[in-house]
Protein backbone atom coordinates (compact mmCIF):
# COMPACT_ATOMS: atom_id res chain seq x y z
CA UNK A 1 0.00 0.00 0.00
CA UNK A 2 1.24 3.77 -0.47
CA UNK A 3 1.58 5.64 2.93
CA UNK A 4 3.22 8.74 4.05
CA UNK A 5 6.05 7.60 5.96
CA UNK A 6 7.67 9.42 8.98
CA UNK A 7 11.66 7.75 8.98
CA UNK A 8 12.59 10.95 11.20
CA UNK A 9 11.03 13.19 14.04
CA UNK A 10 10.62 16.84 12.78
CA UNK A 11 12.23 15.96 9.27
CA UNK A 12 10.26 16.23 5.47
CA UNK A 13 8.14 13.02 5.35
CA UNK A 14 8.34 10.32 2.30
CA UNK A 15 5.36 8.69 0.87
CA UNK A 16 6.43 5.47 -0.72
CA UNK A 17 5.18 1.70 -0.42
CA UNK A 18 4.60 -0.27 2.35
CA UNK A 19 3.84 -3.77 3.31
CA UNK A 20 0.01 -3.59 3.26
CA UNK A 21 -1.18 -4.75 7.39
CA UNK A 22 -3.48 -7.56 8.10
CA UNK A 23 -6.33 -8.28 10.88
CA UNK A 24 -5.06 -8.81 14.30
CA UNK A 25 -8.02 -11.38 16.53
CA UNK A 26 -10.69 -9.00 17.12
CA UNK A 27 -9.53 -6.25 14.30
CA UNK A 28 -10.50 -4.79 11.21
CA UNK A 29 -8.43 -3.94 8.19
CA UNK A 30 -10.21 -0.53 7.17
CA UNK A 31 -9.56 0.90 3.27
CA UNK A 32 -9.16 4.67 4.10
CA UNK A 33 -11.13 6.55 2.09
CA UNK A 34 -11.32 9.94 4.05
CA UNK A 35 -8.59 10.91 6.88
CA UNK A 36 -7.97 14.38 8.55
CA UNK A 37 -4.74 16.35 8.77
CA UNK A 38 -4.82 17.65 12.29
CA UNK A 39 -2.41 19.61 14.54
CA UNK A 40 -2.91 16.41 16.72
CA UNK A 41 -0.91 15.10 14.20
CA UNK A 42 1.71 17.88 13.91
CA UNK A 43 2.66 16.94 18.00
CA UNK A 44 3.56 13.25 16.97
CA UNK A 45 6.09 14.18 13.90
CA UNK A 46 7.38 17.05 16.24
CA UNK A 47 8.32 14.38 18.89
CA UNK A 48 5.97 15.29 21.26
CA UNK A 49 4.78 11.85 21.25
CA UNK A 50 6.43 8.54 21.66
CA UNK A 51 6.21 7.20 18.57
CA UNK A 52 8.46 4.05 16.99
CA UNK A 53 10.04 4.82 13.69
CA UNK A 54 9.64 4.59 10.55
CA UNK A 55 5.76 5.39 11.52
CA UNK A 56 2.70 6.54 9.45
CA UNK A 57 0.51 9.07 11.21
CA UNK A 58 -3.19 9.53 10.85
CA UNK A 59 -5.79 9.37 12.83
CA UNK A 60 -9.11 10.54 11.93
CA UNK A 61 -10.35 8.59 9.28
CA UNK A 62 -13.07 6.98 7.52
CA UNK A 63 -13.58 3.88 4.93
CA UNK A 64 -14.61 0.43 4.08
CA UNK A 65 -14.01 -2.45 6.05
CA UNK A 66 -11.77 -5.19 3.43
CA UNK A 67 -10.79 -7.40 6.22
CA UNK A 68 -12.37 -8.87 9.48
CA UNK A 69 -10.02 -10.40 12.06
CA UNK A 70 -11.00 -13.97 13.66
CA UNK A 71 -13.73 -12.75 16.78
CA UNK A 72 -15.44 -9.99 15.22
CA UNK A 73 -19.11 -10.34 15.42
CA UNK A 74 -20.73 -6.94 14.47
CA UNK A 75 -19.14 -5.96 11.51
CA UNK A 76 -18.52 -7.29 8.12
CA UNK A 77 -16.26 -6.86 4.90
CA UNK A 78 -17.84 -3.66 2.80
CA UNK A 79 -19.24 -1.70 5.50
CA UNK A 80 -18.94 1.80 6.24
CA UNK A 81 -16.95 2.35 9.34
CA UNK A 82 -15.52 5.78 11.00
CA UNK A 83 -13.38 4.83 14.50
CA UNK A 84 -12.88 7.58 17.29
CA UNK A 85 -9.21 8.26 17.41
CA UNK A 86 -9.12 6.12 21.06
CA UNK A 87 -9.57 2.91 20.26
CA UNK A 88 -10.35 0.98 23.47
CA UNK A 89 -9.49 -2.72 24.56
CA UNK A 90 -12.98 -3.34 24.97
CA UNK A 91 -11.92 -5.63 28.12
CA UNK A 92 -11.27 -3.49 30.98
CA UNK A 93 -13.43 -1.81 33.51
CA UNK A 94 -13.40 2.02 31.49
CA UNK A 95 -14.12 0.19 28.02
CA UNK A 96 -17.31 -1.78 29.78
CA UNK A 97 -18.64 1.13 31.62
CA UNK A 98 -18.82 3.18 27.59
CA UNK A 99 -15.52 5.30 28.73
CA UNK A 100 -13.48 3.75 26.13
CA UNK A 101 -11.75 7.03 25.59
CA UNK A 102 -9.92 6.38 28.85
CA UNK A 103 -8.93 3.11 27.96
CA UNK A 104 -5.50 2.63 30.27
CA UNK A 105 -5.17 0.08 27.19
CA UNK A 106 -5.59 2.05 24.53
CA UNK A 107 -4.51 2.16 21.09
CA UNK A 108 -4.20 5.23 19.21
CA UNK A 109 -3.79 4.87 15.43
CA UNK A 110 -1.27 7.58 14.01
CA UNK A 111 0.15 7.28 18.08
CA UNK A 112 0.55 4.33 19.06
CA UNK A 113 -0.05 2.32 16.07
CA UNK A 114 0.61 3.29 12.32
CA UNK A 115 -2.44 5.42 11.29
CA UNK A 116 -4.67 6.44 8.58
CA UNK A 117 -2.50 8.51 6.01
CA UNK A 118 -2.13 5.71 4.20
CA UNK A 119 -4.45 3.13 2.12
CA UNK A 120 -5.05 0.81 4.54
CA UNK A 121 -5.31 0.95 8.22
CA UNK A 122 -5.45 -2.16 10.95
CA UNK A 123 -8.32 -1.10 13.96
CA UNK A 124 -7.90 -2.99 17.09
CA UNK A 125 -11.59 -4.19 19.22
CA UNK A 126 -13.87 -3.66 16.31
CA UNK A 127 -16.58 -4.71 18.27
CA UNK A 128 -16.03 -2.24 20.65
CA UNK A 129 -15.03 0.92 18.58
CA UNK A 130 -16.21 1.30 15.06
CA UNK A 131 -19.26 3.14 14.34
CA UNK A 132 -21.27 2.90 11.26
CA UNK A 133 -21.43 5.38 8.65
CA UNK A 134 -24.93 6.46 7.52
CA UNK A 135 -25.50 5.98 3.99
CA UNK A 136 -26.08 9.77 3.84
CA UNK A 137 -23.09 10.90 5.59
CA UNK A 138 -19.86 11.37 3.41
CA UNK A 139 -16.77 9.40 4.42
CA UNK A 140 -14.84 13.59 4.53
CA UNK A 141 -17.74 14.31 7.05
CA UNK A 142 -17.51 11.07 8.89
CA UNK A 143 -13.78 11.25 9.24
CA UNK A 144 -14.37 15.03 10.75
CA UNK A 145 -15.99 13.46 13.49
CA UNK A 146 -12.92 11.33 14.93
CA UNK A 147 -11.18 13.66 16.71
CA UNK A 148 -11.93 17.56 16.47
CA UNK A 149 -15.41 17.27 16.29
CA UNK A 150 -16.18 14.38 18.64
CA UNK A 151 -14.12 15.74 20.56
CA UNK A 152 -15.61 19.31 20.79
CA UNK A 153 -18.78 17.68 21.10
CA UNK A 154 -18.05 16.10 24.14
CA UNK A 155 -16.13 18.59 25.68
CA UNK A 156 -19.27 20.70 25.84
CA UNK A 157 -22.11 18.72 26.01
CA UNK A 158 -20.07 15.57 28.44
CA UNK A 159 -17.55 17.53 30.03
CA UNK A 160 -18.86 21.10 30.42
CA UNK A 161 -22.73 20.60 30.34
CA UNK A 162 -23.28 23.73 28.02
CA UNK A 163 -26.67 25.16 28.94
CA UNK A 164 -28.69 26.96 26.44
CA UNK A 165 -28.58 30.77 26.54
CA UNK A 166 -24.66 30.07 28.91
CA UNK A 167 -21.69 32.14 27.40
CA UNK A 168 -19.11 29.71 25.80
CA UNK A 169 -15.35 31.37 24.79
CA UNK A 170 -13.72 29.13 22.56
CA UNK A 171 -9.92 29.79 22.20
CA UNK A 172 -8.67 29.13 19.05
CA UNK A 173 -11.10 28.86 15.85
CA UNK A 174 -9.06 25.57 13.71
CA UNK A 175 -11.00 22.97 13.47
CA UNK A 176 -11.79 21.79 16.87
CA UNK A 177 -12.71 25.53 17.61
CA UNK A 178 -15.26 26.35 14.78
CA UNK A 179 -16.44 22.67 15.48
CA UNK A 180 -17.47 23.38 19.15
CA UNK A 181 -18.85 27.00 17.54
CA UNK A 182 -21.18 25.15 15.63
CA UNK A 183 -22.18 22.85 18.42
CA UNK A 184 -22.36 25.59 20.78
CA UNK A 185 -25.12 27.34 18.51
CA UNK A 186 -27.26 24.33 17.86
CA UNK A 187 -27.25 23.48 21.46
CA UNK A 188 -28.59 27.58 21.86
CA UNK A 189 -26.10 28.92 23.84
CA UNK A 190 -23.85 31.91 22.97
CA UNK A 191 -20.43 31.90 21.69
CA UNK A 192 -17.60 33.87 21.83
CA UNK A 193 -15.03 33.24 19.80
CA UNK A 194 -10.85 34.44 19.94
CA UNK A 195 -8.32 33.75 17.21
CA UNK A 196 -5.55 35.68 16.30
CA UNK A 197 -6.85 35.31 12.18
CA UNK A 198 -9.08 37.15 10.64
CA UNK A 199 -10.54 34.60 8.56
CA UNK A 200 -10.87 31.99 10.95
CA UNK A 201 -12.78 34.37 13.13
CA UNK A 202 -14.58 35.25 10.02
CA UNK A 203 -15.66 31.49 9.66
CA UNK A 204 -16.79 31.40 13.21
CA UNK A 205 -19.23 34.32 12.60
CA UNK A 206 -20.83 32.48 9.93
CA UNK A 207 -20.86 29.40 12.14
CA UNK A 208 -23.12 31.55 14.87
CA UNK A 209 -20.31 33.18 16.85
CA UNK A 210 -22.10 35.77 17.87
CA UNK A 211 -18.86 38.24 19.27
CA UNK A 212 -15.21 37.31 17.74
CA UNK A 213 -12.00 38.98 19.46
CA UNK A 214 -8.64 38.99 17.26
CA UNK A 215 -5.35 37.78 19.92
CA UNK A 216 -3.84 40.51 18.82
CA UNK A 217 -1.73 40.87 22.31
CA UNK A 218 -5.04 42.52 23.93
CA UNK A 219 -6.04 41.37 27.20
CA UNK A 220 -8.68 38.91 26.15
CA UNK A 221 -10.40 38.15 29.32
CA UNK A 222 -11.10 41.63 30.06
CA UNK A 223 -12.57 41.89 26.60
CA UNK A 224 -14.61 38.50 27.17
CA UNK A 225 -15.87 40.02 30.55
CA UNK A 226 -17.11 42.90 29.17
CA UNK A 227 -18.95 41.49 26.43
CA UNK A 228 -20.95 39.31 29.12
CA UNK A 229 -20.89 41.18 31.88
CA UNK A 230 -18.80 39.16 34.35
CA UNK A 231 -17.42 36.12 32.14
CA UNK A 232 -18.29 32.95 30.40
CA UNK A 233 -20.32 30.56 31.88
CA UNK A 234 -17.91 27.67 30.04
CA UNK A 235 -14.27 28.64 28.17
CA UNK A 236 -12.74 25.69 25.71
CA UNK A 237 -9.11 26.29 24.80
CA UNK A 238 -9.13 24.74 21.64
CA UNK A 239 -5.32 25.59 20.90
CA UNK A 240 -3.01 24.49 23.56
CA UNK A 241 -0.74 26.68 24.78
CA UNK A 242 0.06 28.31 27.97
CA UNK A 243 -1.20 31.71 26.73
CA UNK A 244 -4.80 29.95 25.40
CA UNK A 245 -5.23 28.16 28.14
CA UNK A 246 -4.63 31.28 30.80
CA UNK A 247 -6.51 33.34 28.31
CA UNK A 248 -9.59 30.56 28.11
CA UNK A 249 -9.81 30.53 32.02
CA UNK A 250 -9.02 33.91 32.97
CA UNK A 251 -12.28 34.75 30.95
CA UNK A 252 -14.54 32.42 32.87
CA UNK A 253 -17.02 33.78 35.63
CA UNK A 254 -17.70 32.68 39.03
CA UNK A 255 -17.83 28.78 39.24
CA UNK A 256 -17.28 28.77 35.48
CA UNK A 257 -16.47 25.35 33.84
CA UNK A 258 -13.10 25.28 31.55
CA UNK A 259 -12.68 22.75 29.29
CA UNK A 260 -8.81 21.66 27.82
CA UNK A 261 -8.75 20.04 24.93
CA UNK A 262 -5.90 21.75 22.82
CA UNK A 263 -2.83 19.77 23.53
CA UNK A 264 -0.15 21.45 26.25
CA UNK A 265 3.46 19.76 25.13
CA UNK A 266 6.25 21.27 27.64
CA UNK A 267 9.15 19.45 28.95
CA UNK A 268 8.38 18.12 31.85
CA UNK A 269 5.15 17.46 31.06
CA UNK A 270 3.35 19.96 33.63
CA UNK A 271 1.27 22.82 31.99
CA UNK A 272 1.04 26.17 34.38
CA UNK A 273 -2.87 27.02 35.04
CA UNK A 274 -4.18 30.02 36.78
CA UNK A 275 -5.01 28.59 40.20
CA UNK A 276 -5.06 31.44 42.49
CA UNK A 277 -8.21 32.65 40.02
CA UNK A 278 -9.33 28.55 40.16
CA UNK A 279 -9.15 28.30 43.79
CA UNK A 280 -10.67 32.06 44.57
CA UNK A 281 -13.56 31.81 42.19
CA UNK A 282 -14.22 27.58 42.58
CA UNK A 283 -13.39 27.31 38.71
CA UNK A 284 -13.84 23.85 37.41
CA UNK A 285 -11.13 22.64 35.00
CA UNK A 286 -12.15 19.56 32.77
CA UNK A 287 -10.10 17.92 30.29
CA UNK A 288 -11.80 15.66 27.47
CA UNK A 289 -9.69 13.35 25.83
CA UNK A 290 -12.08 12.23 22.84
CA UNK A 291 -15.18 10.55 22.41
CA UNK A 292 -16.24 6.95 23.07
CA UNK A 293 -18.15 4.78 19.89
CA UNK A 294 -21.12 4.22 22.38
CA UNK A 295 -21.47 8.15 22.76
CA UNK A 296 -21.94 8.91 18.92
CA UNK A 297 -25.27 8.67 18.51
CA UNK A 298 -26.39 11.35 19.75
CA UNK A 299 -23.89 13.01 17.52
CA UNK A 300 -24.91 11.41 14.71
CA UNK A 301 -28.75 11.91 15.65
CA UNK A 302 -28.01 15.90 15.04
CA UNK A 303 -26.85 15.60 12.27
CA UNK A 304 -28.74 13.13 10.65
CA UNK A 305 -31.19 16.00 11.50
CA UNK A 306 -29.55 18.95 9.85
CA UNK A 307 -28.72 20.71 13.41
CA UNK A 308 -24.74 20.07 12.77
CA UNK A 309 -23.32 20.35 9.54
CA UNK A 310 -19.06 18.45 10.03
CA UNK A 311 -19.20 18.59 6.00
CA UNK A 312 -18.98 22.37 6.46
CA UNK A 313 -15.90 22.33 7.87
CA UNK A 314 -13.85 21.10 5.66
CA UNK A 315 -11.95 23.09 3.73
CA UNK A 316 -9.95 21.27 0.87
CA UNK A 317 -9.05 17.75 0.38
CA UNK A 318 -5.55 17.28 -0.82
CA UNK A 319 -3.78 13.58 -1.74
CA UNK A 320 -0.85 12.05 0.36
CA UNK A 321 1.85 13.57 -1.37
CA UNK A 322 0.20 17.28 -0.65
CA UNK A 323 -0.44 16.21 2.82
CA UNK A 324 3.19 15.03 3.51
CA UNK A 325 4.29 18.83 2.72
CA UNK A 326 1.31 20.20 4.48
CA UNK A 327 2.15 18.41 7.80
CA UNK A 328 5.77 19.96 9.52
CA UNK A 329 3.80 23.67 8.73
CA UNK A 330 0.95 22.57 10.74
CA UNK A 331 1.69 24.79 14.43
CA UNK A 332 2.21 28.00 11.96
CA UNK A 333 0.03 27.56 9.34
CA UNK A 334 -3.94 28.93 10.08
CA UNK A 335 -6.41 27.36 8.25
CA UNK A 336 -9.43 27.83 8.03
CA UNK A 337 -11.59 24.64 8.84
CA UNK A 338 -10.17 21.13 7.99
CA UNK A 339 -8.06 19.81 5.37
CA UNK A 340 -9.22 16.30 4.26
CA UNK A 341 -6.67 13.64 3.21
CA UNK A 342 -7.77 11.07 0.33
CA UNK A 343 -5.44 8.26 0.20
CA UNK A 344 -6.65 6.93 -2.62
CA UNK A 345 -6.18 10.16 -4.72
CA UNK A 346 -3.07 9.65 -6.80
Amino acid sequence: MRAMIMDTLAAPLAVRDVAAPTAVPGGVVVEVRATGLCRSDWHAWAGHDDVALPHVPGHELAGVIVEVGAGVLGWHIGDRVTVPFVNGCGACEWCRSGDAQVCPNQEQPGFTQWGSFAELVSLPAADTNLVAIPDDVSFEAAAALGCRFATAFRALTGRARLQAGEWVTIVGAGGVGLSAVMIARALGARVIAVDRTPAALDAAARLGAEHTIVADGRDIAAAVHEVTDGGSHVAVDAVGSAQTARDAVLSLRRRGRHVQVGLLPTADGMSAMPMARVIAWELDLLGSHGMAAVDYPEMLALIASGALRPQDLIERVVGLTDAAGLLPGMDTASPVGMTMIDPQRA
